[in-house]
Order: structure tokens, then sequence, then C-alpha cells
């Protein structure tokens, strides 16, 4: 599990559904403890993710726009990545 939670805002393009999700996903793997939820929690994590990700959406349109882009690109973003996840 990553250490660090992505930085969205400043994004160009902007942020993605999908990178948001990741992004809550991470957040509330981090808080949780739980890295694959068992049957009996899943419910209640997923709820959490969609949650967090529907909050982090409205921040990120909220907030002005940003200066200076993140100083790293987010993962789902980096070739090695998207090579892993492709099918």
């Amino acid at each position: 599990m990553c250490r660090n939670i992505t930085e969205l805002r400043g994004l160009e393009p902007a942020a993605t559904d999908d990178e948001i999700t990741a992004a809550a996903r991470q957040y509330v793997r981090k808080v949780s403890g739980i890295t694959r939820p068992s049957d009996a929690v899943a419910e209640v994590f997923e709820t959490a993710v969609a949650e967090v990700a529907a909050t982090t959406a409205r921040l990120l349109e909220e907030l002005p726009a940003r200066r200076q882009p993140p100083k790293t690109v987010p993962p789902l973003r980096r070739p090695e990545v998207r090579a892993r996840l492709a099918p």
C-alpha cells in the first residue's frame, strides 16, 4: 500500500473519476487498515470509498485553479501502471 495519498488538484487534464476513486480507495484502505475487504465488511468499505470519492470530486470542483501542477504524476497516468492494469 502506498504511504501517500495522490495529489489530484491541478492536473491537466483534470482528474478523472477513476483517479478520484483510486485516491479514495487508497485513503479508505489507509485509515481502515484493510487492504482486501472481506465479505463481512465489503459493503461498508465500498460505501466509504464512494462517499470519499464524492467529497473529493466536490472539493476539486470548488477549489480555485492551482498555480503549479502536482510534483508527481498520479499512478493511473504512469505508463508502467497502465500497462499492468491493461487486460
